[in-house]
C-alpha cells in the first residue's frame, strides 16, 4: 500500500460509521491518537476489542463496553514485535515477560541459530546447568511438543520461533568442524521439515558460533529450501559483522536467491573500530539486493554495545566440540597459552571479539550462572584484572572455567552514527536480542544488557521525540507491520478490524528507557496499557501478571 492509500484508509476508519457501534465490547480505548502501524499519520479514534480481536476502529461513543479506557492525549498502536527475543526458555521460568511488556512488546520471535527444539539426549545434557538452576526441565523433544508445553504454562507475550540450523547440525553431526555427508544433510533436512510442520516460522543460522560456524553456504541453502517450500523465512546472524561483512552480505543474498526465500539479517551492525562508518554502505548493499529481486531486510537494537558469551572472546578452535571439550582444553596449560596468544592476534580468520572490543576495558561481565561469581557482574575485565593482579586474558579464561562457559558479557563494538543510520532506514526493523527478565521473582537476580528492558522505549523517547532521528509513525511501522511481515504473522502488526488485539497505549511525551549498562534491571516508563490478545498485561502502568500469550505457529503448521 502506498502512503496516500494508507492515509485514506486511516481517514475512512474515522469518518465512516462503524457497523460494530451498537455491539458490546470487552474493552474500548477511547479517543486516542491511533498510530495504526502502516506509517500513515496518526488519527483520533476509538478502538474496540472483542474476543481477543480488534472489532472496530472509529467513533464508538455510544457503544457499551465492559471496560472503557480514556486514551486522550495518548498513542494507541499495535503491540511491538521483537524480532529476536531469546525468551523461549525463560518464559517457562517466569511467564510474565515483565521487562518486555513494560515497554510495549507483545510478541517475541526467537530461535537464533539454535532453537528450543528439536532436542536429543546430547543437547539435554549440554543444558543441564540451566535446568538445574531454574528447575524447569524440557517435557518435549519436538517443536510441536514445546508449543504445547508453552501454551499449558501460559505467557505474557506471544511467541514464535525459527528452527535453528545449528541445532539440527548438533543433533546430526555434533559440534565438530567438518562438512555434512549427503546422508547427514538429508537427516538435517528431515528435521527442518518436521519443525516446519510443527510450526516453525522458518530456518535460522548464527554463523559466528559453534556449530553453525562450520556450516557451508550450500548446506544452508539446502535447509532454507525446505523452509521455503512451506512459505517460511531465513533469518541469520550473519557470518561476519566486521571486516568480512561484504562477503557475509553476499552469502545472505545468495542463500535467499538460490533458496527462493525471504531473508532477514538479525541485529545488523558494522562492528569494531576499523569498520565504524560503514553502515551507509551496508544499507546500500541491501537496497541493491532488493532492487535485483531478493527479498532481504534487517533489524537492530538501538544501542552501541553488544552482548554474548564470555567464551566468544576465545578463538573458535578451542570451542569446537562443545562445552566439555572447551573446558578440558582450557585446563591444559600449553593450550591456555595458545588461546591467549590467539586472543592478542589480529586476524580475518574469525571474529575476534576480544580485540574488536578494545580488549579488557571494552568487555564487561554482564551475567553469571554460578552465584559465587556474582561480584564480577557489572565489572570490566580490566578492573577485575587490576584488582586480582592478573593478565586480563587469564581473567577471561578463569571466568569461562569457573562458570562452565555460561557467563555473558557486554562488549563495546559499535559507533553511534552507524546505529542511527540503521535506525533511520526503512528496511531495518527492531529487536532486543535479549530474554525477558523482571524486577522481582526468579529472574530478578540476573543482570543483563539494558536492551532487554528499554529498546522500544529508547527508540520512541530518545530517538523519535528527543533526537528526531525518525518520525513516530515510521518508528511504529518498523516495530509492528514491517516486523510482522518479515516474520510471517498475517494477523498482527496493525490497528485494524479483524487483527489480533495486541495493543499498546503510551504517552509520547513521557515514554523513556530507564535501564542503563550500570543498572539495567529497570522498567521503562510511559506505557500505560498493554493488551495481548485483548487481555491487559499492563494496566495503568502496572503489571497484571496475566498470561494470555499464544504460540504463533508458522505457515507449514499441520495440526494433529
Amino acid at each position: 500500500m502506498n502512503r496516500i492509500g494508507a492515509v485514506l484508509l486511516s481517514l475512512f476508519a474515522v469518518l465512516l460509521p462503524s457497523p460494530q457501534a451498537d455491539s458490546r465490547f470487552e474493552l474500548i480505548f477511547a479517543g486516542g491518537r491511533v498510530v495504526d502501524g502502516t506509517g500513515a499519520p496518526w488519527f483520533v479514534a476509538d478502538v474496540g476489542v472483542r474476543d481477543g480481536r480488534i472489532a472496530a476502529v472509529g467513533p464508538l461513543g455510544e457503544a457499551s463496553a465492559t471496560r472503557r479506557v480514556d486514551a486522550r492525549n495518548l498513542v494507541v498502536a499495535p503491540g511491538f514485535i521483537d524480532l529476536l527475543g531469546q525468551s523461549e526458555y525463560y518464559l517457562l521460568v517466569d511467564p510474565r515477560a515483565a521487562s518486555k511488556v513494560m515497554q510495549g512488546i507483545t510478541t517475541e520471535i526467537t530461535g537464533e541459530g539454535e532453537s528450543i527444539a528439536p532436542l536429543d539426549q546430547k543437547l539435554l545434557q549440554e543444558n543441564e546447568d540451566i535446568y538445574r538452576k531454574y528447575g524447569v526441565r524440557p517435557g518435549w523433544t519436538t517443536l510441536g511438543g514445546y508449543f504445547q508445553f508453552f501454551e499449558r504454562r501460559g505467557a505474557g507475550v506471544n511467541l514464535g520461533t525459527f528452527v535453528g540450523s545449528g541445532t539440527v547440525r548438533a543433533i546430526v553431526l555434533g559440534r565438530e568442524n567438518r562438512p555434512a555427508t549427503p546422508q547427514e544433510l538429508a537427516r538435517m533436512e528431515a528435521l527442518v521439515d518436521q519443525a516446519m510442520l510443527d510450526g516453525a516460522l522458518g530456518v535460522s543460522s548464527s554463523l559466528q558460533y559453534v556449530p553453525n560456524l562450520y556450516s557451508s553456504t550450500e548446506e544452508l541453502i539446502a535447509l532454507a529450501k525446505v523452509a521455503a517450500r512451506y512459505g517460511g523465512a531465513y533469518f541469520t546472524h550473519q557470518r561476519s559483522e566486521s571486516g568480512r561483512i561484504d562477503a557475509s552480505l553476499e552469502e545472505v543474498f545468495r542463500i535467499a536467491r538460490e533458496a527462493g526465500i525471504r531473508a532477514q539479517i538479525w541485529h545488523l551492525k558494522t562492528a569494531y573500530r576499523p569498520n565504524f562508518g560503514r553502515m551507509p554502505g551496508v544499507l546500500s548493499r541491501i537496497e541493491q539486493a532488493r532492487a535485483s529481486g531478493i527479498d532481504v531486510a534487517a533489524n537492530q537494537y538501538p544501542y552501541n554495545r553488544a552482548s554474548n558469551g564470555v567464551d566468544a572472546c576465545l578463538p573458535p578452535w578451542v570451542r569446537e566440540g562443545g562445552r566439555e571439550k572447551l573446558l578440558k582444553r582450557l585446563a591444559d596449560p600449553p593450550t591456555r597459552e595458545r588461546v591467549k596468544a590467539d586472543m592478542a592476534r589480529e586476524t580475518t580468520e574469525w571474529e575476534n571479539q576480544w580485540l574488536g572490543s578494545g580488549g579488557a576495558a571494552g568487555v564487561m561481565v554482564a551475567e553469571v550462572l554460578d552465584a559465587k561469581l556474582k561480584p564480577y557482574e557489572g565489572k570490566t575485565i580490566a578492573s577485575i584484572a587490576a584488582a586480582d593482579k592478573k593478565d586480563p586474558r587469564d581473567v577471561v579464561i578463569d571466568l569461562v572455567l569457573a562458570d562452565r562457559a555460561n557467563a555473558s558479557c557486554i562488549i563495546a563494538i559499535m559507533d553511534e552514527k552507524d546505529v542511527r543510520a540503521a535506525l533511520a532506514h526503512p528496511l531495518v526493523s527492531f529487536c532486543t536480542d535479549s530474554p525477558a527478565k523482571a524486577a522481582d521473582g526468579p529472574l530478578s537476580h540476573e543482570t543483563s544488557h539494558p536492551r532487554g528492558w528499554g529498546s522500544a522505549a529508547r527508540i520512541l523517547g530518545h530517538y523519535v521525540r528527543d533526537e528526531k532521528v525518525l518520525r513516530l509513525e515510521e518508528a511504529v511501522r518498523k516495530m509492528t507491520s514491517f516486523a510482522a511481515e518479515a516474520a510471517g504473522l498475517p494477523d498482527r502488526g496493525l490497528v485494524k478490524p479483524g487483527f489480533a488485539a495486541d495493543l499498546v497505549v503510551f504517552d509520547p511525551e513521557n515514554v523513556r528507557d530507564r535501564a542503563t549498562f550500570e543498572n539495567p534491571n529497570r522498567y521503562s516508563e510511559g506505557f500505560h496499557y498493554v493488551a495481548v490478545n485483548g487481555v491487559l498485561v499492563v494496566d495503568d502502568g502496572k503489571l497484571t501478571g496475566k498470561t494470555p500469550g499464544r504460540a504463533l505457529r508458522g505457515p507449514g503448521y499441520r495440526a494433529r
